[in-house]
């Protein structure tokens, strides 16, 4: 019969084995390729332009002024979380609230004639679903092609640009579907606002 004293020094050194190889040189390699072959992705998706980090692709970013395209909602909490210095600490998360609700409803509601405010030229054209809903994750960077377009004409008189102008830039940042069949086509926002800004081109 083997006792604990006989089996510990054969597990120390599975365990030692198992740990060089996949806590090290699997996490090397993996880290290597992706950095050969994907470095974009596998570095955050950054968006740098002369040396300046703007964000990444795969984070929204929110904006609500005119001369911008708004993303989905973003439930941003200021006050739960502080750093070390004290300082509020930022986050974003999906909501917990049920579709269901009275609450949610209401809060939908506000949503819709806040657009509708901002958007007078699209009269009674029904709000796209995304612009007044929460991602899964509160983070979506991305919004609808007809989220995108229900905004051009309020981007375009904040601008001051045609209309085309926009519907061009929105083309631009318009990812279609993996594979063709896959998923929908989604519009990058903060793509689009870089470009409206004259930073991307």
């Amino acid at each position: 019969m083997k006792t604990f004293k006989s089996v510990l020094p054969k597990a120390a050194m599975i365990f030692l084995i198992f740990t060089v190889v996949c806590g090290i040189l699997y996490t090397g390699v993996i880290t290597g390729i992706a950095q050969l072959i994907f470095p974009d992705q596998a570095n955050g998706s950054l968006i740098e332009v002369d040396g300046k980090k703007y964000g990444s692709e795969l984070l929204g970013q929110q904006y609500t002024d005119d001369r911008h395209m708004w993303g989905r909602i973003m439930n941003i909490d200021v006050a739960t979380y502080t750093d070390a210095d004290g300082k509020a600490v930022m986050y974003a998360s999906p909501s917990n609230l049920s579709p269901a609700s009275e609450e949610y409803e209401a809060l939908v509601a506000e949503r819709v004639e806040k657009l509708r405010a901002a958007n007078p030229d699209m009269d009674e054209t029904a709000v796209p679903v995304d612009l007044v809903t929460c991602s899964g994750s509160g983070l979506d960077p991305h919004i609808s092609p007809a989220a995108a377009e229900y905004q051009v004409a309020r981007i375009a008189n904040a601008q001051g640009i045609g209309e085309d102008k926009v519907r061009d830039i929105i083309d631009q940042c318009t990812k279609g579907r993996f594979l063709g069949i896959f998923g929908e086509e989604t519009v990058n926002v903060l793509k689009v606002n870089l470009m409206l800004d004259g930073i991307l081109s």
